[in-house]
């Protein structure tokens, strides 16, 4: 079958699916409201909080048919404004959060937020993992190894983006963030508003890790930066297959950040020549590392009347064709980490894993450090909301 042309395909940005699902959300949270005996049975329904993927039908609908259960989704881009949520109630309104490796052991479940998992039921699951996520796997757990706080699935590497026709791999692997923050590149890059994905980048190219607290000297060093990557910017856009497509049309020729998953379906409609690269040389206290790799964490939020469903879900995500089928979802494909298991594997052809960089994901995320909290990120999304505001 043909697929779906490019342009088609990436008609919806994230905003406006965001903008869509607030209907969602409100319903959602008026149910949460109602009278505690209204939901004596809610192992019919389930409400998940995600990451782009999870909300997919193709993921869903299955679960909804086999399980008989009404399941409701809606995407973030954005894990602290998630953290917030939860924190400001939205425990009575999901089921399932799906965030980035380090939220789960280093402030949802010393906050109460989320709810371990039954470690008899899924640590036999972990058998499937690729060997980096074998058991017991750090960000998986809690802080003192007791606690299984949720299911790791997609991952991958994140630098910058690249239309390689334009500027080579090599050329950008070595000179790195250099490259596109120098005079000479203004205006030919995208900055991808993924807001604490944009200060760990940056502070990464200012030579500093974001996983620390940081002096005021390298706070102010990362707004001189932070100034320069959005002042030079053509655009800015929180819309992932928008800055595709710029690079594709040749309005733009990159992307800071960026990872595999923001132009693995571009290059699976044929544009090869679009990748994401991780420079070759980080901030020593780094080790070196460029770039940050981020794993997803699916946890059971700690909602006082918790689905009976959820934790159905996330065994459902194991099998190896739903996890195929996570990994690719609408709109964007990722690695999954149940790719150690042959079953799962078998279900790729060699053009979906070139889709998601397979040739070069073992060496890109070796060039990446872990996703982590970043404790300065106040003061540093206030230089960043400032830098957006000045160039708006």
């Amino acid at each position: 079958m043909k697929r779906r042309n490019l342009l088609q395909s990436f008609s919806q940005s994230r905003r406006a699916f965001l903008r869509d699902t607030v209907s969602i959300s409100a319903g959602i949270a008026a149910a949460s409201m109602m009278p505690r005996g209204a939901f004596a049975a809610r192992e019919k329904e389930m409400n998940i909080y995600c990451w782009e993927g999870y909300n997919s039908d193709k993921v869903l609908d299955p679960f909804r048919k086999e399980f008989d259960c009404n399941v409701k989704a809606q995407g973030l881009i954005s894990d602290p404004e998630a953290v917030n949520q939860l924190r400001a109630g939205d425990t009575k309104v999901w089921d399932i959060i799906n965030l980035n490796n380090a939220w789960g052991r280093r402030q949802l479940y010393p906050e109460n937020l989320i709810k371990p998992l039954d470690k008899a039921k899924f640590e036999p699951l972990w058998e499937m993992m690729i060997p980096e996520f074998k058991w017991p796997y750090k960000w998986s757990t809690s802080d003192d190894g007791n606690q299984l706080l949720g299911m790791i699935q997609r991952y991958g590497p994140s630098g910058m983006l690249i239309n390689t026709d334009k500027v080579s791999a090599a050329t950008l692997e070595d000179e790195g963030y250099d490259l596109m923050l120098s005079d000479d590149y203004k205006g030919k890059y995208a900055v991808l508003m993924y807001d604490d994905w944009v200060i760990m980048h940056v502070v990464i190219a200012a030579g500093f890790s974001p996983f620390r607290e940081m002096t005021d000297e390298e706070i102010a060093k990362y707004e001189v930066v932070m100034r320069k990557l959005i002042n030079n910017a053509a655009f800015l856009s929180d819309d992932m297959n928008a800055i595709a497509l710029g690079m594709i049309n040749g309005s733009i020729e990159g992307s800071f950040p960026g990872s595999v998953y923001s132009v693995s379906a571009a290059r699976y409609d044929g544009n090869p020549n679009l990748r994401c690269i991780v420079p070759n040389k980080g901030p020593e206290e780094l080790g070196g590392k460029a770039g940050v790799c981020w794993m997803e964490l699916t946890s059971l939020v700690n909602n006082p009347q918790l689905s009976p469903r959820a934790e159905d879900f996330l065994q459902y995500c194991f099998r190896p064709e739903t996890a195929k089928n996570v990994s690719f979802a609408e709109g964007t494909y990722n690695p999954v980490g149940q790719m150690g298991d042959p079953k799962v594997m078998a279900l790729y052809n060699t053009e979906e894993l070139d889709a998601f960089q397979y040739d070069t994901l073992a060496a890109d995320m070796a060039k990446c450090a872990d996703f982590d909290i970043i404790p300065s990120y106040t003061k540093l999304h206030e230089i960043f909301s400032a830098a957006v505001r000045e160039k708006a």
